[in-house]
């Protein structure tokens, strides 16, 4: 059986755990809104229509954020659509989804969603078709204390206090051609920079995430995160990345290294986005905002658009299997490990819509095999970010070369002296023995090891067998006091939790 060993000690601090880290994303799109978090004719359903159930499952996921509206949809929204009586809100054309928008959700109803749920919001701007005056009118709906139009504005719809807002993306993914309003770098730089310092105007105490590529694989990559940087650099806080991973033509090796593309691709943002701040003499640090990252299967049936303009259609419903769940948990290890620079992160989408979460319309909802990693890594990183000394045995993959058969990020907290580390065994199909030294913390106790594995990699779940794949523990482990060996199972998503003696 291969071996492996992590070294941990508490002084190998890459960062403190961002809980920013954490999470994700609702657009109106599909079912994600409505059938998803809205569903007035459900019986969990509140006075506001919102799903009980689904926000016990948001609750239990432990997600910190959500970037609300969009997505390709905030590019032709108009948030004024989603304000005031439902009965008077008019019904519009979502050219994004081809879908139609009845508008019964708008910002209100999400605000009251997101203080339910327990999560803090993160707005959306549209700047595709629209640009300042927009952003700063729904700033001061959302922001302002009273005594304005839009603030009075927003009292006037029930709500008398601020919503105080503050993470803020400024527009979505306008380097992609297939976006409403596309522009250049210099254009939307010039735009961004703008609307930051109008939005400052009313409120300086904001998180303001620039628009950065839409994937390495843009032939502007590179390129438009300078271009971008050179005209905002002063104005904003934060650069969005995304990014989007599937199994490809049978390469399963491959895609359960995509860990390793994130890395790169990480890494390669980072060298753009100081580049401009050397370029420039800057002492300020732009961080990222890895505001879309998910397995989602691009090329399948699910992600196409209908012909016609339906309300809520059944888009990008993607099944996730075994596989797909231990590429969560290396993409959150990835994650994880560049928290000195990934200051937040949303997991695209949260309800149906290539989500953790699933719900039948009227009817049940389940946890999709890719909600475990999701909720055992927000549930158990606490304290700091650890640099975890790995030595691996390594395997091939096609697009990768050699990669190691372990990953791992490990974290510390300082107060309670709580240890987690989690890790992925990239193997095919051979079980994988971590030894784990742990002696720099003095005396530690195992206190839970689990595992999420299944002999079938392809194997999904549905409402009646979603607990059929889920963490279990793991009995592979031996302690001698100071080196804890454990069993990584082929192809498995793990976390070893320890604690003071």
């Amino acid at each position: 059986m291969p071996n492996a060993r992590l070294a941990l000690d508490p002084s190998f601090v890459v960062a403190p755990v961002s809980r920013r880290t954490f999470g994700t994303f609702v657009e109106h799109l599909g079912r994600c809104v409505y059938g998803g978090i809205h569903d007035p004719g459900h019986p969990t359903a509140d006075a506001d229509g919102f799903r009980g159930d689904v926000i016990d499952f948001v609750r239990e996921l432990g997600i910190s954020t959500v970037r609300y509206p969009g997505g390709n949809f905030v590019s032709g929204y108009r948030w004024e659509d989603g304000i005031g009586p439902v009965a008077d809100r008019p019904v519009r054309k979502d050219l994004a989804w081809h879908s139609t928008e009845p508008n019964l959700v708008g910002v209100d109803e999400f605000m009251r969603w997101a203080k339910k749920a327990g999560v803090e919001p993160m707005m959306a701007v549209n700047l595709g078709t629209r640009g300042v005056q927009e952003a700063i009118d729904l700033l001061d709906y959302t922001n302002g204390a009273g005594g304005s139009f839009h603030s009075d504005l927003r009292k006037k719809n029930g709500s008398a206090d601020p919503y105080d807002i503050k993470m803020w993306c400024l527009g979505n993914e306008m380097d992609g051609p297939w976006q409403i309003g596309h522009k250049t770098a210099r254009e939307y730089g010039r735009l961004a920079s703008e609307t930051a310092r109008a939005m400052r105007l009313i409120d300086n105490d904001l998180t303001l995430v620039a628009c950065g590529s839409s994937g390495a694989d843009m032939p502007t990559f590179g390129t438009w995160e300078r271009e971008v940087l050179e005209e905002t650099y002063d104005e904003v806080d934060l650069i969005s990345m995304h990014a989007y991973y599937w199994e490809k033509d049978g390469d399963l090796a491959s895609f359960l290294a995509a860990g390793v593309e994130m890395d790169h691709f990480i890494d390669d943002v980072v060298a753009s986005v100081d580049h401009v701040r050397a370029a420039q003499k800057k002492t300020k640090r732009i961080n990222i905002s890895f505001d879309e990252w998910n397995v989602w299967y691009l090329d399948g049936e699910a992600s196409k658009n209908p012909t016609d303009w339906p309300v809520a259609p059944v888009l990008l419903e993607d099944q996730y299997n075994v596989a797909d769940a231990v590429v969560v948990g290396g993409l959150l290890i990835s994650l994880l490990k560049h928290s000195d620079r990934v200051a937040s992160a949303s997991l695209a989408q949260l309800v149906n819509v290539i989500a953790p979460i699933m719900t039948e319309t009227g009817g049940r909802s389940w946890k999709q095999t890719t909600f475990h990693p999701f909720a055992q890594a927000s549930s158990f990183a606490r304290g700091d970010v650890l640099r975890v000394e790995m030595q691996s045995p390594v395997h091939e993959t096609a697009k990768y070369g050699a990669v190691p058969a372990l990953d791992a990020v490990a974290t510390h907290d300082p107060e309670t002296g709580d240890v987690s580390v989690f890790a992925i065994n990239r193997s095919l199909t051979e079980e994988l023995t971590v030894d784990v030294d742990t002696r720099a913390f003095g005396g530690v106790r195992l206190v839970q090891a689990t595992t999420l594995h299944d002999a079938d990699p392809y194997k999904t779940v549905t409402v009646d067998t979603a607990d059929s794949v889920a963490p279990v523990a793991n009995d592979k482990t031996s302690w001698d006091g100071s080196v804890l060996s454990v069993v990584l199972p082929p192809l498995s998503w793990n976390v070893v939790r320890l604690a003071k003696q």
